[in-house]
Formats: structure tokens, sequence, C-alpha cells
């Protein structure tokens, strides 16, 4: 047999700080694990399976009475690493990583619902969200009702019933409405439903929902977990009981696996998530405090104007207003493309809390599988866009959109 590879040597184990670390700290040093060579960044590990030094310890692996890596399906030394860090972030005892933001808020219901069961959900959210809802899950025999705005009376009466889960997006994909996580919560509780929360809009920067009452967060860590419009990722976190018992024997099973390059980069991009969060929500507050501004505008959707519905809400559970504005028009759909068509430092794509500025029409792009009914109760028209700021200098984007405008 070969010698071990040159400089290779187990590293002893440094003691851990006895003190609360800063979620910053965390985002640059959780879950680190360091292999033999004693690197500086993080390893990555492109394997698909593990090797055993015999065949008792494959079977000590798989029924999980020793702490041994099984198959790239289940865990890798690299996803794990980013797991770590995500939880640590969150505040969360467990993350599970998927392969996409959508794999993600998929698993994170089905793993709790079956036939005869019933969830509530807020009514505004992403397209590919409310078809889960609306259309996959009820051929399983589940029963959905969505509840608009943040009445109590309304969220009262829908949770009033006995409920398995509550599905939340706040602030909403694309037009940033707020619900309240603590007051939901509460209410769903009392129902016997697991409170989950897509996190997106918000960023784990901005907005703690499991400190609100919430169970269960996701994302689609492709937005500004990366926020570089590198990977398509996906993260789930929550509880030791949710986690064991429920998500992690359905993602095992069905393989919405994250790939360890990609765990890899996600690694990286959470050293300077928060700082790029921040920037990104600063700039957004001024370019939507401006667009107010415009005559061509009808209204501006941001959770950081006092002139949104949900300002004060936003203001309890948000420490931003976040990367994205919602703009409507009041001229017609061809004047908004005139708009966009204009723009020169602006990017036109249907991504989201990327490094680069990126704008879309909603409900022709990321909306428009919905039908022209829903996208109205969601306050989708013709005449909206969607802003999604990035770390651009804010002047010159203030610049892009004046000369756009005029």
């Amino acid at each position: 047999m070969s010698k071990r590879p040159w400089g290779y040597q187990p590293l002893p184990e440094r003691p851990d700080p006895q003190w609360s670390l800063h979620p910053q700290t965390h985002a640059v040093r959780a879950g680190l694990a360091r292999s033999g060579f004693g690197e500086t960044a993080e390893a990555l590990y492109l394997t698909s399976g593990f090797t055993y030094a015999s065949a008792e310890e494959a079977v000590e692996s798989f029924t999980d009475e020793t702490d041994h890596f099984v198959y790239g399906r289940f865990a890798n030394p690299t996803i794990s690493m980013f797991e770590q860090r995500l939880a640590a972030i969150e505040g969360a005892e467990f993350c599970v990583a998927t392969g996409s933001g959508m794999s993600a808020m998929f698993a994170s219901v089905a793993c709790l619902v079956k036939a005869g069961d019933r969830v509530v959900a807020s009514a505004a959210m992403f397209s590919s969200c409310y078809v889960v809802l609306t259309e996959i899950l009820p051929r399983w025999g589940v029963t959905i009702e969505l509840v608009k705005g943040n009445d109590p009376a309304l969220w009262a009466q829908a949770l009033s019933k006995p409920t398995v889960a509550v599905f939340i997006e706040t602030p909403s994909n694309p037009m940033l409405d707020i619900v309240d996580i603590e007051m939901v919560s509460k209410l769903a509780h009392l129902a016997g439903a697991t409170v989950i929360v897509d996190n997106v809009m918000a960023s784990p920067i901005l907005q703690k929902p499991l400190e609100l009452g919430a169970d269960v967060v996701m994302y689609s860590a492709t937005k500004h977990i990366d926020g570089q419009g590198r990977v398509l990722a996906g993260a789930i976190l929550g509880s030791f009981s949710y986690i064991q018992e429920k998500l992690n024997p359905f993602i095992r099973h069905t393989g919405p696996s994250l790939s360890p390059f990609n765990a890899w980069v996600l690694v990286k991009s959470l050293e300077t998530m928060s700082m790029r969060v921040e920037k990104m929500s600063n700039s957004a507050q001024t370019l939507a405090q401006f667009l107010e501004t415009c005559p061509q505008i009808k209204s501006v959707r941001y959770p950081g104007l006092k002139s949104h519905i949900g300002y004060e809400i936003a203001q309890k559970q948000m420490s931003g207003g976040g990367s994205t504005i919602g703009i409507e028009f009041k001229g017609p759909r061809a004047e908004v493309f005139t708009f966009m068509n204009a723009l020169r430092v602006i990017d036109i794509s249907n991504n989201l809390g990327d490094s680069k500025s990126l704008i879309t029409h909603p409900a022709s792009t990321t909306h428009r599988r919905l039908t022209p009914e829903v996208q109205a109760e969601m306050g989708i028209t013709d005449s909206v866009l969607r802003l999604s700021v990035g770390l651009e200098y804010a002047g010159d984007l203030l610049t892009d959109i004046e000369q756009a405008l005029s």
C-alpha cells in the first residue's frame, strides 16, 4: 500500500471559544472541518461514495451506530460544512441542503403531508410555490386554503380546523407582501400545524423566522446566499425532530441532492453574505424612495417605505427592507417594455438577490404560469416590474433609471 500523501497528519482539536460568536463569525468559521493537510480554505470533496475499514464498519455506518459518511445522496463533508455554517447563522438546530430552492420548498411541505391532510398558506407567493400547493399537493388528496393579508380573524378562521402545515412567504415574490410571522405562528400552533417560512426575499441577514415563532425556514440559496449568479441550491432549516423524523427520510429516498461543488461555492459565499445583503438593501431603500417621486410610477412596493401596507410589521420582524422592489407604472405594457429596453446598467433577467442589478416583468416571465385572475389577486399586472438591486454604485443605478424613464 502507498504511504499517506506528503505533509498529511491528523490535526489536533482546538478548543471551542468559551463565548457566543456573532453570526458574521459563524459565516466565516462555522462547520469548518479541515483535513489532515491543514488547509486554510474549505476542502472540496468531489466524491459520490466512501470506503470502510471493514465490513463491520459498513454495517455500523448504515445503522447509524458510527459517524461515517455513507453515500453522496445522503451526506458529503463539503455539503455538511455548508449546512452547519448556515444553521449557525440562522440559529437553527439543523440544516439540510438541496439541489434547488424549489426542491427545498417542495420537500419542506411534502415530508409532512398525506392524503386527507390540510395545509394553509399565505395567498401571495412565487408562482412555482403556488403550483406546488394548489395543483400538485391536491392530486395527493391534500386540501389547501389560501389566506390573503394579515387580518388575524381571517387567519384564525382558516386555522380553526386541524392543519398539518402552514406555508408563509414573506416578503412575497414579486409584490413584497408582508405576513406577520409571530401572529400566524401562534394561531397555527393552536391548530397543531408546523409553520414553514420561505425567507428567500429577506435572507438570513434581515429576518429570523425561528425567533418569531416559525418552526421551519427554507431558502433558494441561489439568491442572496450565493448571490453571484453561479449555482442552484436550496436549504431547509429546523429542529432536530423535524429534520430527523420528517425531512431526512423524505430527502434520502427522493434524492434532491446538492452537488459538493455547489456546496463549496456556497460555503465561500456565506463569508460575504452579510456585507452584500446590507449593501444591496441600503441601495434598494435609496432607489425605492426615488421611484416614489417619479410621475411615471403609479406605486412602489418596498417594505422599507412608510407607504407600504405592511411597513409596521416589516419594522417589527425585519432589520432592513431587502434588495427587491416592486414597481407599478401608470402606463401600459408597451411603455414598461420601453423603459426596460432603455436601461444601460441594469440587466433584464428573471433572477434576484444577485450582485448585479436585475429587472423582470413578472406577468410575462416568472409568474406567467398563473392565470390572469390569480395574477390580479396577487397585484401582478402588465404594468408591474420587479427590480432586484445589486452591488453597483447606487448613484449609477439612479442615473440609469432616470435616463430610462426619460
